[in-house]
């Protein structure tokens, strides 16, 4: 047996767990990234700024040049898309 639990006994199954959500962000991963890198420059950089440098909408319109409220819609469509391409590799 492994030490490590109180009776000083763990079981294998302790340690490998069940669903890894990590696993499961993983894959997710590698399904969007060739639809990403489908979408045209301007959308990829949307998805950057929101995404990984989390601006906010507000601040992705002055850099664009256009209303926040037009960057909801390119967002909401962006993301729409990306989850239909999810859905139907699912």
């Amino acid at each position: 047996a492994i030490g490590g639990s109180e009776d000083g006994e763990s079981a294998l199954a302790d340690f490998i767990g069940a669903d890894d959500a990590t696993l499961a962000l993983v894959d997710d991963f590698h399904a969007l990234a060739p639809m990403i890198a489908e979408l045209d420059e301007r959308d990829r950089q949307i998805i950057h700024w929101r995404f990984v440098e989390e601006l906010t909408q507000k601040d992705i319109g002055e850099r664009l040049g256009v209303s926040q409220m037009h960057v909801s819609r390119l967002i909401s469509r962006l993301l729409a898309r990306l989850r239909e391409g999810m859905l139907a590799t699912g």
